[in-house]
């Protein structure tokens, strides 16, 4: 979904060291950056690749895929919640309540402290933009604090091997998710899954999981990795494109 507003697409090394020359340089691939170890090791590199992302999911305006969605939902007054492993905060900005929104993986647009301080999760400030060093990726001080302890902050996100990651917004997305799906039990659902790869296939499972247990109808869009289970409909397409193809049907009638 993020890909077509123009965000990098993380899977595999060329796409990844495109984005991250100086990565590239010193071989790190990136399973290997996105782990809480370097906030310890190496804060400013650490901050340098998150603070980088930050500034560019903030700058990077949602594609017209997201407005779609809202469009369809307010017009035929539904209820809806969405499911997404993406980090940079697009379906609120784009209009999708807060309370209506899990983001399994956590948010890149809240913070917590590394040290556990026992600090509850805050949203990073709006005028947080982290400076860095093109050529080498460190970010340059002030890094990001904790308001309680005055120590190092990070992201809420879960990263790799990480055993430091504050769970309790997320959570609480969770059981409001499922708390929306038990009250929906007995609805027809529509589900439009977009763009989960099979990698990491947390949301892959989870709309097949739904679809299962509630019935209805189940779109798999993806340009990729289009294969579905027997009775599910697929778009071998980009996000964007097949929302904007959707919608066209819909005003043709």
């Amino acid at each position: 979904m993020g890909v077509d507003s123009g965000l990098p697409d993380f899977r595999g090394n060329e796409g990844f060291w495109d984005t991250y020359p100086p990565l590239a340089k010193l071989g790190i691939q990136f399973e290997e950056m996105a782990d809480p170890r370097w906030f310890g090791e190496s804060p400013q590199l650490a901050w340098g690749f998150y603070g980088h992302r930050l500034n560019l999911y903030r700058k990077t305006d949602p594609h017209c895929g997201f407005s779609l969605l809202r469009k369809w939902i307010n017009e035929t007054n539904l209820s809806a919640f969405v499911f997404t492993s993406n980090v940079d905060g697009h379906f609120q900005r784009s209009g999708f309540p807060d309370t209506t929104v899990n983001e399994c993986h956590g948010s890149l647009m809240h913070l917590q402290c590394v040290d556990q301080c026992g600090h509850a999760i805050w949203p990073a400030p709006t005028d947080l933009r982290v400076e860095i060093d093109e050529k080498t990726l460190h970010a340059k001080d002030p890094l990001p604090t904790c308001p309680g302890c005055e120590g190092l902050a990070r992201p809420n996100i879960l990263m790799f091997s990480d055993w430091e990651w504050d769970p309790e917004r997320t959570n609480d997305q969770g059981r409001r998710l499922n708390e929306w799906l038990e009250g929906n039990e007995n609805s027809q659902l529509c589900i439009i899954e977009l763009g989960a790869g099979p990698s990491i296939p947390t949301v892959r499972i989870t709309c097949e999981q739904a679809w299962k247990s509630t019935g209805g109808t189940f779109l798999r869009v993806n340009p990729r990795d289009a294969q579905v289970p027997e009775g599910a409909l697929s778009l071998a397409m980009g996000a964007e494109d097949a929302l904007r193809a959707i919608d066209e049907i819909r005003i043709a009638g």
